[in-house]
């Protein structure tokens, strides 16, 4: 069976069945187009639409923001140029030609109070032209893997080449919140613009969801509206150590669908283990060993959460690297096990050998004697 292949893939297909309380319904919302995410393992629980290229609005700041925070240095001052103190469309902080800031106060007026003349400011000091820092912006969409994202502005302005869609601006935000700094500054409910000069600007959250608590554990991330792009909204909340990010576009109320759909996330996904830390998922034969077969383990554990239905189907599609000779070394990649749910990946784990297998005779000896 295993003659001669360079390498062979043997594909196992299990069905795993868990027990719970009935699935409940999705939620229905009234955006035009949706994603919530488990922003521990990028899983994605809900999508309507989620792959529509859609008008970000200012949900675009939360790129130029991450962008501004790792390639700047936040207390460094900024200086206001004409172009960037011209602009007047939409929420702004006022900021004329020749004013100076900290890089810090402009992220915060581009995140908390969704300042539009803020994000030219910082595209100039970050990329030398606004242009460059588009640039930069569309780069690091590629990079995150938002292959539908495309930037043509720092604000959300209205342009035809200015489009992402609700799973990107998810897989953006789990990415901008592994940084500290972001998180904490979209989480901010209220806080002072500060000018060189002295000047300051109290601001708050257009986030309403941060005022008084209002959704538990909501931690930001940011809002969005345009007349074209409609109310958007990126929300972000953590309980019992699972944190999940809820994207909504073109919504009659945006509130009320971002609770929704983290409300579904927290009440109807439970802990799945997959797999165990070697634990044995196959055996492999071994050519010229003194063992004829080999115990394949997993190289770690996987867990994901799943909707709570009577019998979820998750499948386990083992993969064989090519045929096993001896020696062979404990740990000792020998294949993969793929689990999916309705479709969709969910993990990739690899089998590892549980023990050593050497080639009988002097063969053997000289196979201990090697430093592996």
């Amino acid at each position: 069976m295993f003659k001669k292949a360079a390498v062979l893939v043997l594909v196992l297909f299990q069905v795993l069945a868990f027990t719970g309380p009935a699935l409940a319904k999705p939620p229905g919302i009234s955006a035009l187009a949706g994603v919530l995410m488990d922003a521990g393992s990028g899983q994605i629980y809900y999508s309507k639409k989620g792959d529509v290229r859609r008008e970000p609005a200012s949900l675009t700041k939360i790129m130029t923001a991450i962008l501004a925070i790792e390639n700047g240095n936040l207390e460094e001052l900024v200086t206001v140029s004409p172009r960037a103190a011209s602009v007047s469309v939409g929420q702004d902080i006022g900021l004329k030609s020749g004013d100076s800031l900290t890089l810090e106060n402009l992220v915060k007026a581009a995140l908390i109070y969704s300042a539009n003349d803020s994000t030219v400011a910082i595209a100039e000091h970050i990329g030398g032209t606004e242009q460059e820092f588009i640039r930069m912006m569309n780069a690091k969409a590629v990079l995150l893997g938002a292959y539908s994202t495309r930037f043509a502005n720092t604000n959300g302005y209205h342009h035809p080449n200015h489009y992402t869609t609700a799973r990107d601006l998810a897989v953006i935000t789990r990415y901008a919140l592994g940084n500290k700094k972001f998180a904490e500054l979209v989480g901010t409910p209220e806080t002072t613009i500060l000018w060189a000069d002295g000047r300051k600007k109290e601001i708050r959250n257009t986030n309403r969801l941060l005022k008084n608590g209002s959704y538990q554990g909501l931690y930001g991330v940011k809002t969005g509206t345009t007349l074209r792009a409609g109310d958007c909204l990126v929300a972000a909340a953590a309980r019992d150590g699972r944190n999940l990010i809820a994207v909504v576009l073109h919504c009659g109320n945006r509130y009320n669908d971002a609770v929704k759909l983290l409300d579904y996330g927290f009440d109807h996904f439970n802990r799945v283990t997959l797999c165990r830390f070697s634990e044995k998922l196959a055996g492999r034969r071994v050519e010229g060993g003194v063992l004829p077969e080999v115990a394949l383990v997993a190289g770690n554990t996987a867990e994901v959460y799943l909707p709570g239905e009577d019998v979820a189907k998750v499948k386990r599609e083992i993969k064989f690297d090519g045929p096993v000779r001896a020696p062979v070394r404990r740990g000792q990649r020998l294949g993969e096990v793929v689990y999916s749910f309705d479709g969709k990946e969910l993990a990739r784990v690899e089998l590892v050998s549980a023990v050593d297998v050497k080639k009988p005779g002097p063969f053997g000896r000289l196979y201990d004697a090697l430093d592996f």
